[in-house]
C-alpha cells in the first residue's frame, strides 16, 4: 500500500524532537511538508528533512491538502483546536498534540467535527509509551504492588529563569505554565491506570520573577477507585522527586528520573536504533516490601508505538493509538483546577 502522506504544523519541540523523528522512522508514513513561521526553524528542517516542503503558513498547506493524508498539529496550546479543525474541514486524518484543546467545550466539538467528517482524529499522549509507564503497568497487572492505595507522579527539572517561549509568556486562559504543559501527561497517565476522579486539590504557583502562568504545581486527585493520586509539577525544582512512588497493600514500586527518548532525540539518536528509549545508566526501578527490595528492570520506551497503531487504523479502519473523547476529561480536570484554585499566585 501507498505511504501515509503527512505534513507537521510546527517545529519547535513537539515537531522537530518528536513527531518528525517518529514519522521517518515508520516506512509507513513520508514527511511531505512542514509549516514553521520562523526563518531559524525554517532552515533546520530544510536542513534535517530535505524531502519535506517547507512552508510558512497553515493556509498554504490546506491549499495543497489534495496532496496529503494527515496533519500533525505541534503548534502552542491555545491553536490545537482551530488549526485541528480546519484540517478536518480540508478533508485530512489529524494527530493533534496534547492537550487536544484549552477548553473542553473546544475539544467536545473537535470530537464532533471529526466524527461529521468521518476522519480520524487522535491526540499524542506519547507518554502512555513511557518505559517506566511501561513497566509500571505490568507490575499493577501482575498485581505485584496488591491493592493500590496512593499514587505519586512527577516532572520536575531546574530552569529557574523565564523563557522566551510561549509557555512561560503565555497566560494559563491560552494554555500557558506548567500545568497545561506537563498537566496533560500526568493526569492521563493516571486516569488510564485508576479511572475517573470525584474530586481534586491544586496550588498553582508563579515563583519566578515576573510570571505570567504557573510555573510549580500541585495537584490531588481522588479516583472513584478509591485510589488518591498527587501529581508535582515543576521548571524549578533543584533535585526531582522520585518519578513514580506507587504505594500498594503490598509493596511499594518507585522510579528515578525522566523516560529517556526526548533526550535522545535532542542528541541525534533515532527511534527504532539500538539502546533508543532505554536509560544509558541502565538504572532500575525498585520493588520494596516487609520482607525486602529488589530491582525491577525498566522497559524501553516506545513512542513509535502511537504511529505504528495510527498506520494500522488509518490503513485498517481499527481504533486510533488514543480516542480523543478521552482525553476530554484531563481538560477538565485542569479547567477545573485553574478555576476553583488559580490563577497562580506570585510567590514573592
Amino acid at each position: 500500500m501507498s505511504t501515509i502522506r503527512t505534513a507537521v504544523i510546527g517545529f519547535g519541540v513537539a515537531g522537530r524532537v518528536f513527531h518528525a523523528p517518529l514519522l521517518t522512522a515508520d516506512q509507513h508514513f513520508t514527511l511531505d511538508a512542514i509549516v514553521t513561521g520562523s526563518p531559524e526553524r525554517q532552515q533546520a528542517a530544510r536542513l534535517a528533512y530535505p524531502a519535506a516542503d517547507v512552508l510558512t503558513t497553515a493556509e498554504e498547506l490546506f491549499g495543497r491538502a489534495d496532496q496529503l493524508d494527515l496533519v500533525v498539529v505541534a503548534t502552542p496550546n491555545d491553536s490545537h483546536a482551530s488549526l485541528a479543525r480546519a484540517a478536518l474541514d480540508a478533508g485530512l486524518d489529524v494527530v493533534v498534540d496534547k492537550p487536544v484543546a484549552v477548553t473542553a467545550q473546544q475539544a467536545r466539538e473537535l470530537v464532533e467535527a471529526a466524527k461529521a467528517a468521518g476522519r480520524a482524529l487522535t491526540v499524542f499522549q506519547n507518554r502512555r509509551w513511557d518505559g517506566d509507564y511501561l513497566t509500571l503497568c505490568d507490575i499493577i497487572a501482575q498485581g505485584r504492588l496488591g491493592d493500590i492505595r496512593q499514587f505519586d507522579s512527577s516532572f520536575e527539572w531546574w530552569q529557574p529563569s523565564i523563557g522566551t517561549g510561549w509557555k512561560d509568556t503565555t497566560g494559563p486562559d491560552a494554555g500557558g505554565g506548567v500545568l497545561w504543559d506537563l498537566g496533560p501527561h500526568l493526569i492521563d497517565q493516571a486516569l488510564q491506570l485508576f479511572g475517573d476522579v470525584t474530586d481534586i486539590h491544586a496550588e498553582l504557583d508563579r515563583r519566578k520573577d515576573g510570571a505570567i502562568s504557573d510555573d510549580e504545581s500541585f495537584l490531588s486527585l481522588h479516583h472513584a477507585s478509591g485510589v488518591r493520586t498527587r501529581l508535582w509539577m515543576s521548571t524549578l525544582a533543584p533535585a526531582p522527586r522520585p518519578r513514580f512512588r506507587v504505594s500498594g497493600s503490598q509493596a511499594v514500586f518507585t522510579s528515578h528520573g525522566l523516560d529517556p527518548q526526548e533526550a535522545h532525540s535532542i542528541d541525534g539518536r533515532k527511534p527504532g536504533e539500538t539502546g533508543f528509549g532505554l536509560h544509558d545508566d541502565a538504572r532500575t526501578a525498585v520493588l520494596e516490601g516487609p520482607e525486602g527490595a529488589q530491582d525491577v528492570t525498566l522497559k524501553a520506551g516506545n513512542y513509535q508505538e502511537f504511529y505504528r497503531r495510527l498506520a494500522r487504523a488509518l490503513r485498517e479502519g481499527g481504533p486510533v493509538p488514543v480516542d480523543p473523547s478521552a482525553t476530554i476529561r484531563s481538560v477538565e480536570i485542569i479547567e477545573e483546577a485553574i478555576l476553583r484554585f488559580g490563577p497562580a499566585v506570585p510567590m514573592g
